[in-house]
């Protein structure tokens, strides 16, 4: 059996105070579930923008790589301007995200961001992820709740792992440019209340570029789950390794000329590999008095990569290639308990709260390469650094009508850098500390049976890569450096509106805002995220999930925002955020009838600023996704999903920076290089069939 568990508040004595059904919180124990999470209800929800993506919904969709599933977060885009085994880019609430500097990814209850790490602040890899075997998608938007870290200044996403399968089966999926899959899983109950799972998958694909990627990834799940819905515990294995050839961006201007293919490339030895292993459990005990959850885990992480963005811009001679790597332990755990109680004579709900996460970094550099071999070291750190926070939320419900809550959290980050590098490692070495309290609350109105508005407000943070916070020189110009804050901090508000009519319609929307101290900003030319400016940002959402009969189900989500700095810009500059998404339509529909099922997407990006002045902007892009199943028997299913179903030559990814090429060295057309768009195109179309056999 597979246990979904939530957290739902508690109501003591809510009916002899006269508060209606539709106004009262649910008050069961958790249930056991097989369909994952519920969306966000009435009565339980803490502001609009929260929810949950049923798993029905998600699985439906056709998913080009397992990152996209974060795009069952209404407003989240998930693209890639790199190999398969990268990170994807995330862009959100008029954030470009890089590889997720201020979305969370939890899975299992592990953290996925990586800070300092070696790519980019927070970097957020799923491709260990296994879309068929998650259970759900939690998401929440904005810091407006205690129990929200690092990170998660935009949103979050937190997803788990099912405990159980219906039955075992395997899968084997091929597609168009040497795409090739194979995913076998299943269950074992035992004695009813224990119940191991496994899975294992295999995947290997060339894409459409001119030097194939050479993906291979091996990938793999074991569980063991025991207790009932009211008290239990599970512990979680999982390994996962992937090496690839990276196709990155390319200069526009190339393309335009005739003298290098959309699909091309300048450089055919970038590329990475990654290992990741990790050890998790959870115990949780859910009893008359109060809910408590405590987790642990233990994660072993390997990253190389490759790349080059500039080709001959700094070195004519031997090329612009880099390597970043990273090498880590990541250690952690958390406990959470909520308990039912009475603020002046009112009934509430108290939720306490510690976590710390602890990462110990073994290496962390940046070197100098040609054809993946080092020439020369930029940096070589060790670090250390410990994440320790407490937090405290108090709900109440001062109304049948009114509830409302107020948080309280703090964040201890202490920190050691190690360099190594021979020139500047000692000057750049050092140690430290930084702390943040961030207050919450928000405030719920049930405005009519099917009508609730909520207010937020909160301040949340994001880490900064801790080598910012010791440096003193730069150490590819030798020039001094300026040190930044190790915690930097945002401060956000929201009003919203949602509507349910049953579990069949629901409709939110809400009007929001956040600024930042410190905004981290990519630099497309280096290949990482640095401490930027200030910033503001603003927006409006909306979404719709309509059940319409027994066999449609239709999703909209549509999201409009403004991103610039705050202050007036240096000279030259301009106030715009640099590729923040400040549109993102998506519209989905899902058919289910007897052995049918097929879901059809289409998600719009708008135009990017690609520099601070406004003055250039990317192209919009829209992609039509494909989906359908058909199941022959108990036992054979067929599958078969189109990616790009349009066909459109749209851009994953576009940039604004100087580059030169071998050619326009040896015309002599460089000077200080050459500025201009350097691109990454979304796929063309293409298909993958799939045959599923279930072991029933």
């Amino acid at each position: 059996m597979q246990f979904a568990l939530f957290y739902r508040p508690f109501a003591f004595g809510l009916l002899a105070a006269g508060v209606p059904a539709w106004a009262q919180p649910a008050t069961h124990l958790p249930e056991v579930q097989v369909h994952g999470p519920r969306d966000a209800a009435l009565g339980e929800a803490d502001s609009a923008s929260e929810g949950a993506a049923e798993r029905a919904s998600f699985q439906a969709r056709p998913k080009l790589r397992p990152g996209d599933i974060v795009e069952a977060v209404p407003g989240v885009v998930a693209t890639q301007h790199s190999g398969d085994g990268k990170a994807n880019q995330y862009f959100l609430r008029g954030f470009n995200l890089d590889h997720g500097t201020d979305f969370a990814v939890t899975v299992d209850g592990m953290p996925v961001n990586m800070p300092t790490h070696g790519h980019g602040q927070g970097f957020a890899d799923l491709n260990f992820l296994i879309p068929e075997l998650v259970s759900g998608v939690r998401y929440r938007k904005g810091p407006y709740f205690a129990d929200s870290g690092d990170f998660s200044l935009a949103g979050s996403a937190s997803m788990d792992y099912v405990s159980a399968l219906p039955a075992p089966f395997a899968e084997a999926t091929v597609g168009a440019n040497g795409f090739r899959r194979l995913l076998a899983a299943g269950s074992r109950t035992v004695n009813d209340d224990s119940t191991w799972l496994g899975a294992i998958e295999l995947e290997g694909n060339d894409g459409p570029w001119s030097a194939p990627e050479h993906l291979r990834k091996v990938n793999a799940v074991l569980r063991y789950a025991q207790g009932t819905p009211v008290r239990g515990f599970s512990v979680t294995g999982m390994a996962y390794q992937s090496r690839w050839n990276a196709t990155d961006q390319i200069p526009e201007r190339l393309i335009d000329s005739g003298e290098l293919s959309r699909w091309g490339t300048l450089n055919p030895t970038d590329g990475g590999s990654t290992r990741r292993l990790s050890l998790s459990g959870q115990w949780f005990d859910h009893g008359p008095t109060g809910q408590t959850r405590i987790s642990a885990y233990a994660i072993d992480y390997r990253f190389a990569l490759f790349s080059d963005f500039t080709y001959f811009l700094n070195n004519p001679v031997q090329g612009d290639q880099f390597e970043q790597t990273d090498r880590r332990r990541v250690y952690g755990a958390q406990a959470s308990h909520r308990m039912p109680n009475r603020i002046a004579g009112r009934d509430g709900l108290l939720t306490l709260g510690a976590q710390w996460r602890g990462d110990r970094i073994a290496e962390v550099g940046l070197y100098a390469t040609a054809a993946r071999e080092r020439l020369a070291t930029v940096r070589d750190d060790a670090v250390s650094q410990d994440l320790l926070s407490l937090y405290a939320q108090q709900l109440v419900y001062f109304s049948p009508r009114w509830r409302g809550y107020a948080g309280l959290r703090g964040d201890l980050l202490r920190y050691r850098v190690r360099g190594r590098e021979a020139i500047y490692g000692a000057a750049n070495s050092g140690s430290g500390h930084d702390a943040l309290a961030s207050p919450q609350a928000g405030l719920a109105f049930a405005l009519a049976p099917a009508h609730e508005l909520y207010l937020n407000l909160g301040t949340g943070f994001h880490s900064n890569d801790v080598r910012g916070a010791t440096i003193q020189t730069d150490p590819a110009t030798g020039l001094p450096a300026d040190r930044v804050h190790a915690l930097v901090r945002g401060v956000g508000s929201e009003i919203g509106w949602r509507h349910q009519r049953g579990e069949d319609l629901t409709l939110t929307a809400a009007l929001w805002q956040l600024r930042l101290g410190s905004e981290l900003v990519y630099v497309g030319d280096a290949g990482a995220t640095e401490p930027g400016r200030a910033s503001q940002r603003r927006g409006v959402e909306a979404t719709l999930r309509w059940r319409a009969n027994a066999r449609w189900r239709l999703e909209a989500d549509a999201a409009l925002s403004r991103a610039r700095f705050r202050g007036e810009p240096p000279e030259g500059e301009g106030n715009h955020v640099d590729n923040a998404a400040e549109r993102v339509l998506a519209v989905g529909a899902t058919y289910t009838a007897g052995p049918w099922t097929a879901s059809l997407r289409v998600r719009h990006m708008g135009p990017r600023a690609l520099d601070t002045l406004g003055s250039v902007y990317s192209r919009s892009s829209t992609v039509l996704n494909f989906g359908a199943r058909y199941a022959v028997n108990r036992q054979l299913t067929l599958g078969l999903d189109v990616f790009n179903l349009a066909g459109r030559k749209g851009y994953d990814i576009e940039y604004l920076y100087a580059s030169c090429t071998a050619g326009e060295v040896a015309r002599g057309d460089c000077g200080g290089g050459i500025e201009g768009r350097h691109v990454h195109p979304m796929e063309p179309r293409s298909a993958r069939v799939s045959v599923r056999w279930s072991f029933e």
